[in-house]
């Protein structure tokens, strides 16, 4: 049994690795194609890999009782977490660092924290809420105020598409809670179906606005297989093979890694600098997480 935890614990540090790239790869590469048709293909790209996964399971997922609305929240994950979330990411690297990206996306756990107060009736503790809103300051911090201390316009509008990602991984998260009565195999997949195809339109529409053929190097076709296969398609199954294993606490726990290891690689790699604002906020923004991430005593 430790062996298996251990292994686990393994693949989450790896899987954070990657995910934790993803800024850097995407912020280098998202020009080669329009942020639409960048996420339609690297969703078309996963799904190519997902679906022998889901056919070889074909008979448990036959056997799934699915309940009167799934279907529709279905639709809703595709449109947040698939075209919502990553049509605002994408666009959002084009206009500000992969720095700046990845510390407002430290803001997730605090924002589906929140989320469960307003719409689950949650209850919290004093310290979880006084964690909620340092991460709160944190990304006004970084992605309003560092984007105005340089006058630069487009910094600010990236970091608001970055918060609009943000919120849209939210409502994934929350509507996912509805569904974990299906395989995780299955709201992947089919979430991921949807989402893609609701992408289709809008990649067209940007595919015909290009004035010259798209040509895509050979490093822009290795991140779009890298982006697809290995962080959506096999880290998204590695993961749901760690909640198995690890308390789920212990695997939320190693979401921030997520964000240290993005800024670190858009520092050593794309050498990009944080200013003394920005790097406030990101100290507002890691400290609100631990403060939230805390049990709260009083309902165990």
């Amino acid at each position: 049994m430790k062996n298996k935890q251990t292994s686990s614990i393994l693949w989450l540090i790896f899987i954070m690795l990657v995910w934790g790239s993803t800024y850097a790869v995407t912020k280098s590469v998202v020009h080669v194609l329009p942020p639409g048709c960048f996420a339609f293909v690297r969703f078309i790209i996963a799904l190519l890999c997902l679906l022998p996964v889901y056919l070889s399971d074909r008979k448990a997922i036959a056997a799934q009782q699915f309940k009167k609305n799934d279907y529709w929240w279905l639709f809703l994950m595709g449109i947040t977490g698939i075209s919502g979330y990553y049509v605002f990411f994408n666009y959002s690297l084009m206009y500000t660092s992969a720095s700046s990206g990845a510390l407002i996306q430290g803001f997730i756990p605090v924002c589906i924290a929140l989320s469960g107060i307003l719409f689950l009736k949650e209850h919290l503790s004093g310290l979880q809420i006084t964690g909620i809103c340092l991460s709160f300051i944190g990304v006004v911090l970084v992605g309003l105020i560092a984007a105005e201390d340089k006058g630069e316009k487009s910094n600010l509008i990236g970091n608001l598409l970055m918060i609009a990602a943000v919120l849209c991984w939210t409502t994934y998260t929350l509507i996912s809670r509805k569904l974990n009565h299906l395989k995780p195999i299955i709201i992947t997949f089919w979430s991921g179906c949807i989402g893609t195809a609701l992408l289709f339109p809008l990649s067209i529409y940007e595919f015909s606005q290009f004035t010259q053929p798209v040509h895509i190097s050979l490093n822009g076709w290795m991140a779009l297989i890298y982006l697809g296969a290995i962080s959506s398609a096999f880290c998204y199954l590695m993961y749901n093979k760690a909640l198995e294993k690890l308390p789920a606490a212990m695997v939320g726990n190693f979401l921030n890694l997520d964000i240290m290891i993005g800024v670190l690689i858009a520092i050593l790699f794309l050498q990009e600098q944080l200013s003394i604002i920005q790097l406030a906020g990101g100290v507002f923004i890691l400290s609100g997480l631990v403060l939230s991430s805390q049990k709260n005593n009083k309902l165990q």
